[in-house]
């Protein structure tokens, strides 16, 4: 299985590119239909309403929430076997943030919940990093400017 973490078209660098190039959504777009790693139902989802982003920014892993996982608490559950299969697999391949694709975060009430990169995630915190590069989706213009009151 592929891992998007290993493609530079859609590393954190080539999303920073997109953003200041004004193509940012179409970028995010074309990464969640591409390859074994493809999100249909979010990039549906997204696609239902006008969003507003902030990103690529620069985000201690620790402020993101993950929504799946093998914890009963997740909201979308894996196996565990499946879950550490695919973690580790990840993880010995991770070399630096700016080659990693950015994970896709939601904000919701205040919180951040990680939409897309559950994984990329976990495995990022198992290598020891910190820090990890994301897209913050807003519902609303309302939570667009809180959030980016939040996250100066």
């Amino acid at each position: 299985m592929s891992d998007l973490v290993f493609y530079p078209e859609f590393s954190a660098a080539s999303a920073l590119e997109a953003a200041r190039e004004g193509r940012l959504e179409s970028w995010l777009y074309r990464y969640l239909q591409t390859g074994a790693w493809a999100n249909l139902g979010l990039l549906h989802g997204l696609q239902q309403q006008q969003r507003w982003w902030i990103g690529p920014i620069e985000i201690a892993l620790s402020r993101l929430q993950r929504a799946c996982g093998p914890e009963p608490e997740m909201e979308y559950r894996i196996p565990q076997a499946a879950w550490e299969e695919r973690v580790s697999r990840i993880a010995a391949r991770l070399t630096e943030p700016l080659a990693t694709a950015p994970l896709i975060v939601e904000y919701r009430a205040g919180q951040l919940s990680l939409r897309d990169g559950n994984h990329r995630h976990e495995a990022m915190r198992r290598r020891g990093w910190d820090w990890c590069w994301a897209l913050i989706w807003h519902n609303s213009y309302e939570d667009f400017e809180a959030s980016r009151r939040a996250l100066r």
